[in-house]
């Protein structure tokens, strides 16, 4: 049976070929594809985030279709529509790109609400409706969406419904100078761009989600999930004299996001049991996109993963 530290490697290597550092925003990836759950990457311009999910779908030999998020973007360019055929004067169904194993929703913030309302359905039931008719998607599905944090014009904040969907929210930084040399080095000619092969499938993915499942977690474990999400909620409470940073906590979705990522990740770096060092270093992922700012947190600078560093250190770990 592959281990789960042979699967991320190979997968690891092959991305490689394309993308040079962001080894921590792989693995983060990888935990996702191993959990179910989608993926929202921030980050600047020309840091890879394009490249790197195409890259990913290559490597793990799956359907890949990406959509670029456009203001003049209709919800049926994303998941289809009805066509009409004048041969026989019936109506069918056009399937849009959603139906893939792989969707990248590339600059997903620059399409209007109703637009980004149609991917809803298709991230929480795995199903569109098309002309009244239910039509599941294809197994596995995830989507991986990208968005520009510094621009503003023409573009629609996610609503928190639907960024609550979300497994992760990866904050893709600048590469070192080491390996920005690199790059210029390995793709600083035109003829050598990559060429990527793939190296698993999606069936294999799917058998390996049932060995994450596998994975240990102590009941002390499960209550200090518990007891992180709840001190979010904590946060947003009012309290006589003292500042509200927070406008809400995060939801239970959270709850069940870090209980499942924790275990992918532990597989995946070969462990057979959850520690709550794994659930501290993945906790302002699964976090940051799920708790609300007040005006007074952003006028301070308070970002969300200062409060979430702040709720992890004064909870009490668990000895397990």
């Amino acid at each position: 049976m592959i281990t789960g530290p042979t699967w991320s490697q190979k997968l690891r290597d092959e991305i490689g070929k394309a993308v040079i550092g962001q080894d921590a925003v792989i693995e983060r990836l990888l935990v996702a594809l191993l959990a179910n759950g989608h993926v929202l990457l921030e980050g600047m311009p020309g840091l890879a985030k394009t490249l790197l999910i195409k890259s990913l779908g290559t490597a793990l030999g799956v359907q890949f279709e990406r959509i670029q998020f456009t203001p003049d973007l209709l919800p049926s360019d994303v998941v289809g529509t009805m066509v009409f055929s004048p041969k026989d004067g019936a109506f069918t169904s056009h399937r849009g790109p959603i139906f893939a194993n792989l969707v990248l929703a590339d600059e997903i913030n620059r399409a209007p609400a109703k637009v980004q309302s149609a991917l809803l359905e298709a991230m929480q039931e795995r199903q569109v409706t098309i002309g009244g008719h239910t039509h599941p998607l294809p197994r596995p599905f995830f989507v991986m969406a990208t968005q520009n944090p510094v621009e503003q014009e023409g573009t629609y904040p996610l609503p928190e419904a639907q960024t609550d969907r979300f497994l992760f929210k990866l904050l893709v930084d600048y590469p070192t100078a080491a390996e920005e040399t690199t790059m210029m080095q390995r793709w600083g000619q035109v003829t050598r761009q990559p060429a990527l092969e793939p190296v698993a499938n999606g069936d294999e993915l799917l058998l390996l989600r049932a060995e994450v499942d596998k994975v240990h977690l102590a009941p002390s474990v499960q209550g200090y999930i518990l007891a992180l999400v709840r001190a979010t909620r904590a946060l947003a409470e009012p309290a006589a004299g003292k500042k509200r940073y927070l406008t809400f906590g995060a939801s239970p979705r959270a709850s069940l996001a870090l209980y499942q990522a924790a275990r992918a990740l532990a597989w995946l770096r070969g462990l057979d049991y959850v520690t709550p060092s794994l659930v501290q270093e993945i906790a302002p992922d699964v976090l940051r996109h799920r708790v609300g700012l007040t005006y007074e947190a952003e006028a301070e600078e308070i970002t969300a993963d200062r409060l979430i560093a702040q709720v992890i250190q004064q909870t009490p770990v668990p000895e397990v």
